[in-house]
């Protein structure tokens, strides 16, 4: 937006609906300073500043209040190539917030019919229980925009066409009528992307630590869709029953699982005799490219979780074996070849590492100039991808 397109603060609130007052307070509070104001000048709002108020209020709508809303945007560093990433991020977690507000208003009709036979106090315990879970929204937020960011670096620069969860899918061996559960399904995406191969006959059950993200599953899905249950649980004490299912995924979360053993001991009692275990994991060598970079900018910036040491393609045939038989690693062939800045340093931010404190202010424009600097010298960066599953029999 150049300053012809640039607004003022009359013409934004008359725009957007917001109040002038409201404009001023939130400049005076810095959760939205114009970014060509200066002391004494008058405001003038461009489509960064825009983009930021667009964020505010839908984080207002979902119930936090402006310091949390500040914070949370001040992590973020949103830049003007991400907007679609904070959109998608901002569509998830109300999908979320939907699927919650219609279980809260099942949970108060229900009530409401008992009600007719005097107070029942489980039903009631029933609609607190039903409100008060999940409702951490803004990090709900936080770790959406921040799962959009990792998925959209591995789509755009991935050099294998196939992709990765269509290549899983065509690993399994699964049979009509097959019962299939799946732990940590996260917001659905493996079954997102193979919908039109799923056989008609199979009935799944996905299921995720997260209660957030297996309503985001849920919504993404189809509440209605009968060949799909959603349930949150605990990979260490799955609440099926022994044998109960012709095959069991679990990709790319057993080495967030605090008791590996005992997951995998608990995948192998609700799997069949003769069933099928998937397990997705990586290469500990996998985007280590990403964290040499970091390292030979400052070698105190951390962006790869450490958490893949404990299960990953090395070492997770030994984890296994002592559940199942006929293990075979079948490897992913692919890299990413990045010709760009800024969705590295947004993919570097968004990791549980500390490269979101590091890289911020004059510091992360350093960096951005660094990497511009690296390209224009050696051309895109060539990233190792080191992905594979386990295949094994009970």
């Amino acid at each position: 937006m150049d300053k012809e397109n640039c607004l003022t603060t009359g013409q934004l609130a008359k725009r957007t609906g917001i109040t002038v007052r409201t404009l001023r307070y939130y400049d005076q509070i810095g959760l939205l300073s114009p970014e060509d104001h200066h002391t004494g000048a008058k405001r003038s709002y461009n489509m960064k500043d825009l983009e930021r108020l667009q964020q505010i209020q839908m984080l207002k709508y979902l119930g936090l209040p402006l310091q949390k809303i500040k914070d949370i945007l001040d992590a973020e560093s949103l830049s003007s190539l991400d907007i679609r990433h904070s959109l998608q991020a901002q569509l998830d977690v109300l999908q979320r917030k939907a699927a919650h507000t219609e279980h809260v208003v099942h949970a108060i009709r229900d009530a409401l019919e008992m009600s007719a036979y005097g107070s029942d106090w489980n039903r009631l315990a029933d609609v607190i229980q039903t409100v008060q879970s999940e409702n951490n929204w803004g990090e709900q937020y936080q770790t959406a925009n921040r799962l959009q960011t990792r998925i959209h670096l591995y789509d755009r620069y991935s050099t294998n066409p196939q992709g990765w969860h269509r290549w899983i899918f065509e690993q399994l061996e699964g049979q009509p009528g097959a019962r299939i559960l799946e732990l940590g399904c996260g917001d659905g995406t493996f079954w997102i992307r193979n919908a039109e191969r799923i056989p008609s006959s199979w009935r799944i059950t996905l299921t995720d630590m997260s209660g957030g993200m297996v309503e985001e599953a849920r919504s993404s899905l189809g509440s209605n869709n009968s060949q799909f249950k959603f349930l949150s649980v605990n990979a260490q004490q799955i609440p099926f029953h022994d044998e109960q299912f012709d095959m069991v995924i679990a990709n790319n979360m057993l080495y967030h699982v605090p008791d590996i053993p005992g997951a995998i001991l608990e995948m192998h009692r609700v799997l069949k005799q003769g069933g099928l275990v998937c397990t997705a994991t990586m290469s500990t060598q996998h985007l280590q490219e990403i964290e040499h970079l970091a390292a030979s900018f400052d070698p105190d910036l951390h962006v790869l979780d450490q958490a893949i040491k404990r299960f990953h393609l090395g070492n997770g045939r030994d984890l296994l074996s002592s559940c199942f038989s006929d293990l075979r690693l079948l490897r992913y062939e692919d890299r990413l070849l990045v010709d760009e800045a800024e969705p590295l340093i947004e993919y570097m931010i968004s990791t549980p590492m500390n490269a979101r404190q590091r890289l911020v202010g004059a510091v992360n424009d350093k960096f951005r100039d660094y990497i511009n600097g690296l390209l224009q010298q050696n051309g895109p960066l060539v990233m190792t991808k080191e992905n594979g599953i386990f295949l094994g029999r009970k």
